[in-house]
C-alpha cells in the first residue's frame, strides 16, 4: 500500500469518527471505530478463504442481494457445514458463521434492522468464544453495546449503531480488503486516536519512527551486527506491549515468516485487546502470538513466573518502551525476586530500572534488548547508580543513544534508547547524540528516514563521527562514576575559531593605507574643480 493510499484511506477513516463522535469521547469511539474494522478484516478475509475452499460451490447472489453468500451457502447445506468449518480451522485458523459477518452485519444497518445490536452481541461473544482454535475472551470486553453513551433506550442505542456501522461500511467499501491495507489503516487510526487523546496515547501507542529503530537494531545478528540482519528469531518479546505496533514493526523487518511466536504482555484491558486486534488484523495467526493481560513489574504471567531456571523462558529479541518513571510499591520480598536480587530494586519514585531488569532476566545468551527510557536513568544516583553501575561492570550495556524531545504524545522530554546484551564483545560503550537531528512539527517533532538511518547504521558499524557519536572506553566510563550522561562523553558544541591578531592587525593598517591613497586621489579632483577638499 503506497503511502498515499493509506493517508487516503487514513483521512476517509478518520473523517468518519469526527462526524460520528458526537457526545462520545476520543477513547470511546476508537474502541468501536477499531472494532468494527477489525470484524471487517476478519470477515473478508474469511469469505475470501471459503470461496477458494468452496469452489464452484460457492453461490453467486443476486447483485440486488447484499447479504453474503455464504449465508445461502449454509442454508442449503445444513448437513455439511460442521465439516467445512472444520477445514476452515486448519487452512485459516477461525470460523465465523455467516450472520456474524461483517457484510450481513453491514446490511442489517443499512436496513435499520431492529435487531442489529441483539446481533452484533452475539458476533462478539461468537467471535471470542468459537471462531478460533485458542479462545478470545474478553477481546471486545470494552465495547459496551448496551452503554447510554450509545442512547438512551434499546431503540436508540440500535439505531446510533445503524448509523455508525452504514457510515463505516460506506466509507470503506471501496478499499482493499487485505491485512496489509486494513493493517496499515489500523496502525495509522491508532496513531490518529493516540494523538488526539494526549498523554494518555503513551499507554498504548509507540510513535512508528522510533518503534523502527528499535526493531532495526534488534534484528541485526547480536554477535557482530555488521553481518546485517538475521534470518530468523524464535521468540521477540515486548513486556509492555500497548497496542503491539513494536512487535509487529519487529515482524516487519523479518518478513512474514522472520518470526518464531511472538509474546507481549499489557497491564491496560483496553490496550490488551487493541494488542490482540492487530496482531490478528495483521495476518498473524493465533498461534503465533500470545498476549498476556497483567502487571509486568508483579510479574503474573505464570509463564514468566518460572522459578526453576531449568524451565526459563528466554528471548532472542526484547524491545520495550515501559511507562516513564512510574511510581511503584516494591516490597522487601521483591528484592529476593529473581528478576532483582542480583542488581537490587529501583526506587520507589521510578519504576524504570524494575521494567529494565526485568526484560533483561529473559534476555538469551545470545539476544538483544533495546528499551526506551527517560535520560534520568543516565545519571541519577543512589539505587538507579547502583544498578546502572553492575549492568556496566558486567559489560552488558552495549550502546546508548540520546533521542530529540517532544517525539511522544506522551511526554515532552528527551528520551533514550539502552541496548543491552549478554553477549557483549567490545570493551566500551557506543553512545550516540541524535538529540539534535529531528524535523520540528507542530504537535510532535519526527525524525526523518535518513535520521533513522543514520543511528542505525552508526550503533550497525560502530562509528565514531565528531559531535555525532563515540565508542567510550570502559576506563573513562568508571573515571566518571559510571555516569552515562551523554554530553560527558560527546560535546556538541562547536569551537570558535582561533583569531591570529598580527594578521587582523596588519589587515587594518593595509585598509587604512588604502584609504588614504583613495582620499588623496578624491581630493586632487577636488582642487581642480575648486570644491572644499577632504580632510
Amino acid at each position: 500500500m503506497t503511502q498515499e493510499e493509506l493517508n487516503q484511506l487514513g483521512k476517509t477513516l478518520w473523517g468518519i469518527a469526527d462526524q460520528l463522535r458526537g457526545a462520545m469521547n476520543a477513547d470511546d469511539f476508537r474502541d468501536y471505530m477499531l472494532s468494527f474494522l477489525f470484524l471487517r478484516y476478519l470477515s473478508d478475509n474469511y469469505e475470501v478463504a471459503a470461496k477458494k475452499e468452496l469452489g464452484s460451490d460457492y453461490p453467486t447472489l443476486d447483485k440486488d442481494d447484499k447479504r453474503s453468500p455464504l449465508t445461502e451457502w449454509y442454508e442449503l447445506n445444513l448437513e455439511d457445514y460442521l465439516e467445512f468449518e472444520k477445514q476452515m480451522r486448519r487452512k485459516l485458523h477461525y470460523v465465523i458463521q455467516p450472520q456474524y459477518l461483517w457484510r450481513n452485519i453491514a446490511e442489517q444497518a443499512r436496513l435499520q434492522d431492529t435487531v442489529l445490536l441483539e446481533t452484533l452481541d452475539k458476533g462478539f461473544d461468537y467471535i471470542e468464544n468459537e471462531s478460533f482454535n485458542s479462545t478470545f475472551q474478553g477481546l471486545f470486553s470494552e465495547i459496551n453495546l448496551n452503554s447510554e453513551k450509545l442512547g438512551k433506550t434499546h431503540t436508540d442505542r440500535n439505531a446510533k449503531l445503524c448509523t455508525i456501522i452504514t457510515k463505516i461500511a460506506e466509507g470503506i467499501a471501496h478499499f482493499s480488503t487485505s491485512s496489509d491495507v486494513l493493517g496499515d489503516a489500523y496502525e495509522y487510526l491508532i496513531g490518529q486516536f493516540a494523538a488526539g487523546s494526549g498523554k494518555k496515547a503513551g499507554e498504548f501507542y509507540t510513535p512508528q519512527q522510533i518503534s523502527t529503530i528499535l526493531s532495526r537494531i534488534v534484528t541485526l545478528d547480536s554477535q557482530d551486527p555488521t553481518l546485517g540482519k538475521k534470518t530468523k528469531i524464535e521468540r521477540v518479546l515486548d513486556f509492555a506491549c500497548g497496542s503491539g505496533s513494536l512487535l509487529l514493526n519487529v515482524r516487519h523487518q523479518l518478513g512474514e515468516h522472520g518470526i518464531g511466536k511472538f509474546y507481549g504482555q499489557e497491564k491496560n484491558i483496553t490496550t490488551y485487546n487493541l494488542a490482540r486486534m492487530n496482531m490478528l488484523l495483521h495476518g498473524v495467526k493465533d498461534t503465533e502470538f500470545e498476549i498476556f493481560h497483567g502487571d509486568t513489574l508483579d510479574n503474573e504471567w505464570p509463564m514468566l513466573n518460572e522459578r526453576n531456571p531449568a524451565n526459563k523462558v528466554e528471548f532472542d529479541a526484547i524491545v520495550a518502551n515501559p511507562p516513564f518513571s512510574l511510581r511503584w510499591e516494591p516490597t522487601e520480598e521483591m528484592s529476593k525476586d529473581f528478576r532483582f536480587a542480583n542488581y537490587g530494586l529501583a526506587p520507589k519514585s521510578a519504576a524504570d530500572f524494575a521494567f529494565l531488569l526485568h526484560g533483561f532476566h529473559f534476555l538469551s545468551e545470545s539476544g538483544v534488548m533495546a528499551i526506551i527510557l527517560p535520560h534520568g536513568v543516565l545519571f541519577r544516583g543512589g539505587a538507579e547508580e547502583r544498578i546502572r553501575t553492575k549492568l556496566l561492570k558486567d559489560g552488558h550495556i552495549d550502546t546508548v543513544i540520546g533521542l530529540p524531545a517532544n517525539l511522544f504524545y506522551s511526554t515532552g522530554i528527551p528520551v533514550c534508547i539502552l541496548v543491552l546484551k549478554r553477549c557483549k564483545k567490545p570493551d566500551d560503550v557506543l553512545f550516540i547524540n541524535a538529540a539534535e537531528h529531528f524535523e520540528k512539527g507542530k504537535r510532535q517533532n519526527r525524525l526523518l528516514e535518513n535520521q533513522i538511518d543514520q543511528i542505525v547504521s552508526t550503533y550497525q558499524y560502530r562509528n565514531e563521527i565528531e559531535r555525532y557519536s563515540r565508542r567510550v572506553p570502559m576506563a573513562e566510563i568508571e573515571k566518571n562514576d559510571y555516569n552515562l550522561n551523554i554530553s560527558r562523553y560527546i560535546s556538541t558544541s562547536v569551537a570558535e575559531q582561533a583569531i591570529d591578531l598580527l594578521k587582523v592587525n596588519a589587515d587594518l593598517l593595509a585598509a587604512e593605507e588604502k584609504v588614504n591613497e583613495a582620499k588623496t586621489r578624491h581630493n586632487e579632483f577636488l582642487k581642480e574643480l575648486g570644491l572644499p577638499l577632504i580632510p
